[in-house]
């Protein structure tokens, strides 16, 4: 068979143990049909077939997200970023730049607050929006998404008072009279997000559009999607009219569990560009607001231990439900506490003979984010054949916080190396929008423990944690494939497999780490397509 498209002069590092490194590839379509050196892939084209000079670039297997919020990274390109402020002041300052052309009558919506980043280390308060804008109502996640602030227009469509209780798996913070500051953390959210408007299908998928052309920009290929139903429906309409340029696997929110089992849906239903992952249920809320929930109570706060979202009987419940069901679970576990109880669930589950042989080694379920483990647990993932699905922009982004609310129990916390040597399937994302969707700072992240700025030294946080740029790049690539069950189509560069490939413009296996920053991504090929391309 011949070659409809070839790639030369480049060094494609393929994650192929039988080909690690060649300097061209043969495509027929959207499929690898051969690696090798140039003089040997050209035999292969076909009469009327093309050649690309990939002018000595390098490349990897397409780079995938295997945890972005796809709806909120697409509304959140049109939405107020507080992603950076250094004091509630400034934030207030973009509020108020950003009401200028804004509707009135419309709700004002934004995220990436953070008050360990602010000089006052204070929540800020409704009053602070009020005098900004006391008749739109507001509605601004913190950096992590378990704690909104809200002005008094919000809490009031809410009917949210000093009499209103706090929800099971919430907490709405008040002052010294029972009043509600306009905090909320974790589900008290629910009252008010419940009032904003959805956006429309279409202009859902005009933003998805936007966001996906964002994706190519930074690399990525695919995503794994944590969002709900209406990012599923634009998804699913974006694939009906083959607009689709990623390859996506979508998670289902618990909410809807009763649903997808209603209907017959299993994991690894769909297709390589749209496919069904596990059911995302949430066992706890993050470091940032303190919602983690925890072994032992946080540093100098004696009676604080997070908060469990969801108990270990209901989230054993939901899980078996999935799992009989066909469906993988994946749960959201920040604390010690939590991954604890989430890894006593998949013991369960482990444990459970009803579920068909033939089913089992589909149901690849998974851990997303485990932050810190109980130096108990540290090798229960391995043990338990569990994904440690983590985003390692976050230990660089959370190390001051991490330090200040956990203290020594950090040597336990974003454990990369340990997940890797202990036998686990490690995968990264970024978490998006909560941090940047691009990869190269999470591969950065992954090699130094380093910020930007180098902080907080030469050898980075906690270093003994630190992986090669090999084991990162696996961890964007052949891992999530294998996490999603799709190792058969793609993760890396081999005949036979789909051509998903990002290119550089340097070569990520030979620089010192602390120029992985200093990288561009040269282009993005989707299925034997350059969906971007610099040269």
């Amino acid at each position: 068979m011949s070659a409809t498209l070839i790639l030369t002069n480049g060094r494609f590092h393929t994650l192929n143990p039988a080909q690690p490194v060649v300097a061209a590839l043969a495509l027929r379509g959207g499929e690898i049909l051969a690696a090798g050196n140039d003089d040997a892939m050209r035999a292969l084209l076909t009469s009327g077939g093309k050649e690309i000079n990939c002018e000595g670039r390098s490349a990897t297997p397409g780079l995938v997200d295997a945890h972005v919020h796809f709806q909120g990274f697409a509304q959140q390109l049109q939405r107020v970023s507080l992603i950076g402020t250094r004091s509630k002041e400034e934030a207030v300052a973009r509020i108020a730049a950003h009401l200028q052309t804004h509707p009135p009558d419309r709700w004002l919506l934004g995220r990436g607050w953070r008050i360990d980043e602010w000089a006052e280390k204070q929540f800020p308060a409704a009053a602070d929006l009020d005098r900004l804008a006391p008749h739109t109502p507001i509605f601004l996640k913190d950096h992590s998404g378990h704690a909104v602030w809200v002005n008094s227009k919000a809490l009031r469509l809410a009917g949210i008072t000093a009499a209103t209780p706090d929800p099971p798996g919430g907490a709405i913070q008040r002052d010294a009279n029972g009043q509600p500051t306009g905090i909320l953390f974790e589900d008290a959210q629910n009252g008010v997000r419940e009032q904003i408007p959805p956006l429309s299908q279409a202009e859902l998928v005009a933003a998805m559009r936007t966001a996906q052309e964002a994706c190519w920009r930074v690399g990525l290929t695919g995503l794994h999607d944590f969002d709900g139903r209406a990012c599923f429906t634009a998804l699913q309409q974006l694939r009906a009219v083959g607009d689709l340029g990623l390859r996506i696997v979508k998670n289902i929110p618990v909410a809807r569990l009763e649903h997808a089992v209603g209907v017959g849906l299993r994991s690894g239903f769909g297709d390589p560009w749209l496919r069904i992952g596990g059911v995302k249920i949430f066992a706890d809320g993050a470091l940032g607001p303190r919602t983690a929930a925890m072994v032992a109570p946080y540093e100098n706060e004696p009676d604080n231990v997070g908060i469990v979202v969801t108990d270990k009987e209901a989230m054993l419940e939901k899980a078996y439900l999935a799992h009989a069901a066909g469906l993988s679970v994946t749960v959201h576990a920040i604390g010690d506490r939590a991954n604890h109880d989430v890894l006593d669930v998949y013991a369960a589950l482990a444990a459970d003979e009803t579920v068909p042989a033939a089913d089992r080694p589909q149901l690849r379920h998974r851990i997303e984010h485990v932050q810190l483990l109980h130096p108990q647990d540290l090798h229960r993932l391995a043990a338990l054949n569990v994904i440690a699905s983590m985003q390692p922009i976050h230990a660089t982004s959370d190390l001051e916080t991490a330090v200040a609310h956990w203290g020594d129990r950090t040597r336990y916390g974003y454990a990369w190396r340990t997940m890797l040597e202990s036998g686990a399937t490690l995968v990264f994302g970024s978490d998006a929008p909560i941090e940047s969707i691009a990869p190269l700072p999470g591969l950065h992240a992954a090699v130094t423990r380093r910020r930007a700025d180098g902080s907080p030294g030469p050898d980075g946080w906690h270093p003994e944690q630190k992986l090669s740029i090999m084991e990162a790049v696996h961890a964007f690539t052949a891992a999530a494939a294998i996490t999603s069950g799709q190792e058969q189509y793609f993760g890396v560069l081999a005949p036979g497999k789909l051509a998903d490939i990002t290119f550089y413009d340097r070569d990520i296996f030979t620089i010192p780490g602390n120029e992985l920053l200093d990288v561009t991504i040269a282009g993005t090929m989707v299925d034997g397509r350059f969906r971007y391309r610099t040269w």
